[in-house]
């Protein structure tokens, strides 16, 4: 599953211009704790968010560094926050370059970024423009799909687009989240390349692959791979 397939196509925008009651008044009106901010060509240039409402909030950290300053300078994080404490619109408190997603990135991807970077929400930019933005929320739904519509991305984006396979050659069921996948494949080595797309498929928790090869292309193999189910985590 791709990004463009589960992200938000309305998106609630600011200009850098915005003065931040504007912008607070979008939050709350909207229920969201942050907003991408595009320029007038309607291209990304940062993400303001609540925390930096805390930080401007917070007042000056100015008297905290002036100390410091005296003997060690002041850092590139420092002048940052003092900016931000002093900020009135958008563009002085938001926080750029934004972290970004690409549409057709997977939502595993997405997933991925947003956990390492601590993120509640990811733009989907193309080209250089803003075409969308998924939120933990929009994640969260791609894992409790129904277990037909799993099973139609397996035959359709595991076995036929991802692995070059003809999808009569394979029964594929999905129970509860748990996928079954039975059939022929041309070479050993690539009935864990097939586990491996099938248990990335959202909403997938268990996968069981009966899988008998033609072409022995490992060292060590037998005439049967049977992976068994083994429940696990989304990433």
């Amino acid at each position: 599953m791709r990004v463009a397939e589960i992200m938000q196509q309305a998106v609630i925008t600011v200009r850098p211009e915005a003065s931040l009651r504007e912008v607070a008044s979008l939050l709350v009106k909207h229920g969201i704790s942050g907003l991408p901010v595009v320029d007038r060509a309607g291209a990304l240039v940062g993400v303001v968010s609540e925390a930096d409402f805390v930080t401007r909030e917070g007042g000056s950290p100015e008297h905290r560094h002036r100390v410091l300053e005296l003997f060690l300078g002041e850092s590139a994080a420092e002048r940052t926050e003092l900016e931000k404490a002093e900020a009135a619109t958008a563009g002085e408190a938001m926080t750029g370059p934004a972290i970004t997603v690409d549409p057709d990135a997977s939502v595993r991807d997405a997933a991925r970024i947003m956990t390492e970077r601590q993120v509640n929400r990811l733009p989907v930019v193309s080209g250089g423009q803003l075409v969308g933005i998924v939120s933990r929320a929009d994640l969260v739904r791609a894992f409790v799909r129904p277990d037909e519509e799993l099973q139609a991305e397996i035959i359709e984006d595991v076995l036929r687009r991802g692995m070059w396979l003809d999808a009569k050659d394979f029964d594929v069921t999905v129970t509860g989240g748990v996928a079954h996948v039975y059939g022929t494949i041309e070479r050993h080595s690539d009935v864990a390349i097939l586990r491996r797309l099938v248990a990335e498929v959202p909403g997938i928790v268990g996968v069981d692959v009966e899988v008998a090869w033609q072409v022995d292309d490992e060292e060590f193999g037998v005439q049967m791979a049977n992976v068994g189910n083994q429940p696990f985590g989304p990433a």
